[in-house]
């Protein structure tokens, strides 16, 4: 059964990142920038196969680890984009940099929403 993703501006947001870092990193691999294409496109679409797989938990613990580890594939594409944007001779799209910052808004409330609402 395939998750409705309507509605849902998290799952909507990271396939539209994932598709978006694809495409980012065929340009790097145009520019044989193999290693940085391989590592940012990993950790690119992790982000949002991690908050994918949040929405259909065993527990609200598997929901929250599922949640953290988005979180840090998403620090970790961030550090990528960083070395991307401030390395000479490596192209850069601003667009993959609002729309990681708007992920991270999204998937850190989550998180803090959801860990609050652990608190005894």
């Amino acid at each position: 059964m395939m998750i409705n993703f309507e509605n849902n501006p998290l799952i909507e947001k990271t396939i539209q990142f994932s598709l978006d870092i694809i495409e980012f990193c065929d340009l790097l691999e145009e520019k044989r920038k193999f290693v940085v294409a391989k590592q940012l496109l990993r950790s690119g679409t992790s982000i949002g196969a991690n908050a994918f797989e949040a929405q259909n938990p065993h527990s609200k613990n598997d929901f929250i680890n599922k949640m953290k580890i988005s979180a840090k594939e998403l620090e970790e594409t961030k550090y990528w984009l960083y070395l991307c944007k401030h390395s000479k001779n490596y192209p850069f799209d601003e667009k993959l940099e609002h729309q990681i910052i708007e992920l991270g808004k999204i998937i850190y409330k989550i998180l803090s929403t959801s860990l609050n609402k652990n608190q005894p």
